[in-house]
């Protein structure tokens, strides 16, 4: 499994990206706080690789998974689900929201002060 750190995944936000930026929370956390141009596809949710797929062209395109933190397993959960279902350019933001935050990047959210 790939990983991807917060500068490559900002980097990857701001150019012309080919691929989703997903966070596989639950839609109350993706709604409290996550990174922004990110969409929501619970990793537990019914049809979780069928969701990602319509939203790539094939599974080479990009797609990045994120959760709330290290300690969380929900990307690395949902990065397996995907390359188990043949995706072959998933890449796993390990670090989250949390992460995210830490680092002073923007988030989006019910929960973020602005």
């Amino acid at each position: 499994m790939k990983t991807i750190d917060a500068d490559q995944l900002r980097q990857f936000i701001a150019a012309d990206r080919r691929g989703p930026v997903v966070n596989v929370l639950d839609k109350s956390d993706y709604e409290a706080k996550h990174i922004p141009g990110s969409i929501n596809i619970p990793v537990g949710g019914d049809n979780f690789t069928d969701r990602i797929s319509s939203h790539v062209q094939t599974k080479d395109t990009p797609v990045v998974v994120y959760c709330a933190s290290r300690e969380c397993d929900a990307s690395e959960r949902a990065a397996e689900q995907l390359e188990n279902a043949g995706f072959t350019n998933v890449q796993d933001y390990a670090p989250g929201v949390k992460g995210w935050e830490n680092k002073g990047y923007q988030l989006q959210g019910t929960a973020v002060s602005s």
